[in-house]
């Protein structure tokens, strides 16, 4: 365990001390206020039109959920700037061949790497939290849908650094290991849609896949264990051909 810590503290330290990290937040909080201020100025207009004899308007509904949906759009787009170095730059640069022959099994680097971007991960959404904590100072929202929508963020999120993870093992270049990320990431996202061209069970299978359908419970305040299982089996998944990965990588070497 203190290797996987030794490891995981070296990334994390490694993503603050880099400009890109500092990118990555940046752009990741950007965005997320642009749609925190778009969704907070439509929720105003609904509340006025509520007062005004509409039906009252929910908070939780009416933009949190949207807000949080739409953040778990833009990871889709980012996390691939997370995971794109932690392999590939060690390989680019030499270093992989200190990390293999060190006192540490394959298993301790790959969750100490996956660790390290998962607590980067986790600081990206503390920073969005800000925009939340505005609501709760000025407005009564509930607090459980907030709480499994920011859950659902993370094990999204973390499904995709495990794949990425795997990916940025398999290449000595950042951009490739980048873009690969990227595009499993969109497919990931659209294959759902794709169910239309198929049959009924066919479509049900391709939602089944889609890693954002899985989050929509999650944004309503609902914690179902098929959502948290499908979420849990990827990043096994992921981090289990990772392993397999830096395994083949210590043998060529």
């Amino acid at each position: 365990m203190r290797n996987i810590m030794t490891i995981a503290g070296k990334e994390l330290r490694g993503y603050f001390v880099s400009p890109m990290g500092w990118v990555v937040m940046g752009l990741f909080a950007l965005l997320f206020g642009y749609f925190f201020y778009a969704h907070l100025s439509f929720f105003v207009q609904q509340s006025m039109q509520s007062q005004m004899g509409g039906g009252p308007v929910n908070v939780n509904q009416g933009m949190i959920r949207g807000v949080l949906g739409n953040a778990s759009v833009i990871i889709l787009f980012l996390l691939p700037m997370i995971t794109m170095r932690t392999y590939a730059e060690e390989k680019r640069s030499g270093t992989i061949e200190l990390l293999l022959t060190s006192p540490v099994t394959d298993v301790e680097i790959v969750f100490g790497k996956f660790l390290g971007a998962v607590g980067f991960y986790a600081a990206l959404l503390g920073v969005t939290m800000l925009n939340i904590a505005i609501l709760f100072i000025f407005g009564n929202p509930e607090v459980m849908p907030v709480v499994t929508g920011y859950l659902g963020l993370f094990l999204l999120g973390s499904c995709l650094i495990s794949l990425g993870l795997f990916i940025s093992s398999t290449t000595k270049n950042q951009v490739v290991a980048g873009a690969a990320t990227f595009v499993v990431a969109l497919l990931l996202w659209i294959v759902s849609w794709l169910g239309s061209s198929f049959g009924p069970n066919t479509a049900a299978v391709l939602s089944y896949l889609s890693i954002t359908e899985h989050f929509d419970d999650f944004s309503k305040g609902v914690i179902d264990t098929k959502h948290a299982l499908y979420y849990l089996s990827v990043i096994a998944f992921g981090l289990f051909l990772t392993v397999k990965s830096v395994d083949t990588e210590r043998w060529r070497g």
